[in-house]
Formats: C-alpha cells, structure tokens, sequence
C-alpha cells in the first residue's frame, strides 16, 4: 500500500502544481525553460504513475475489504465508463462534445474513478479511485478560477472530430471491455 500511496503523492501532485501553486509553476517554468519543467514534470509524473500501478497490483495481492458493492452496480459501472473514452478523445479533438463538456479530460477521469468505486470495495480500490476523483473534482474547481487555460493542444474545431470522438471512443471502450482490461488489469470487467 506504501508504494501506491507514494505514487498517488508523486503523480497527482505534479498534476496538482497548478491547483496549488500556479504561481510557483510559471516561475519555474520560466527559470528552467519550458523543455526542461516538461521534462521534469513528465519524468515525476512517470515514475509516480509506475509507482501507482506497482502498488495497486501488491495490495490487490492482499486485499483489504471495506464493502462488497452488490452486482448491480456493476452494470451502472459499465454504463459509467461509456462515455470515458470518447470524453478522452474529445479532449484533443474540438467539437460540441468538448464544447458541451467544457473539460472533457477531467469528466473523463470523475466518471473512471466514480464506476470503479462502485464496483469495487478494497481499500486499494477506494485509494486510488478516491483518489483520483478527489483529484478531479479540486481540478475542475480550480481550472474556472485560472485566467489562461492550460489544456493540451488539440486539433481545429470540426463536427467530423464529434464523430472521430465517438466513433474511436466507442471502439476503445468495447476493445477494452473484452480484451484490452483483462489482458493490462487481469479482471474482467464482464464479471
């Protein structure tokens, strides 16, 4: 649980510089260079990430139960995780679905963490996801309050990246309802 933990701490907190220290970020930014602070921030954010993984598979090894979700939460999970990936690709690709969302990405990540909390009840589920949705929800309130938007760069506003969104979206999540999360996670999410 330690290494999770830790890596949690070392990946949403550099996604959290801009929440806490917005300030902060763009005068080490401006003092290391913008290639060097993305470095920086990339390599933290990678090890975080595979601290993270590392750690959610050691404490699945020994899990710690805090609630067994009933089975029907399980569908309202898959149904939660529809539009995740879609919502991830808008993020990058301009259209009414970005419009509509105003920040996909985070939307993305709140509906994630929500499905998983409810179809799952170890600790090291309830860490992470909690986690994350904690993370989301601080990032959200914080992304109306920034003067610039910091989003990542994306493509020209087209109604054809609505229907890439879709589309790609849509075909990601069914890979990754029959192969793709058995084969990365070892569970799958069909029960």
């Amino acid at each position: 649980m330690l290494l999770l933990v830790l890596g949690l701490i070392l990946f949403l907190g550099v996604h959290s510089v801009s929440i806490v220290a917005p300030g902060w970020r763009n005068a080490q930014a401006t003092k290391l260079g913008l290639g060097p602070w993305k470095a920086v921030y990339a390599l933290v954010s990678l090890v975080g990430f595979v601290l993270l993984v590392y750690g959610y598979g050691l404490a699945r090894q020994q899990p710690v139960v805090l609630y067994s979700p009933p089975a029907g939460l399980r569908h309202v999970a898959l149904l939660l995780m529809l539009p995740v990936f879609p919502l991830l690709f808008a993020a990058y690709l301009p259209g009414r679905i970005q419009r509509a969302a105003k920040h996909p990405m985070l939307l993305a990540v709140k509906f994630w963490a929500t499905a998983h909390l409810l179809a799952n009840g170890t600790l090291a589920d309830v860490v992470l996801f909690g986690a994350f949705l904690a993370w989301a929800v601080a990032d959200r309130i914080s992304v109306k309050r920034r003067a610039t938007p910091g989003g990542p760069p994306t493509a020209p506003p087209s109604a054809l990246n609505d229907v890439i969104a879709l589309v790609g979206g849509i075909a990601v999540y069914l890979l990754f309802m029959f192969r793709a999360h058995v084969w990365l996670i070892g569970v799958s999410p069909m029960g």
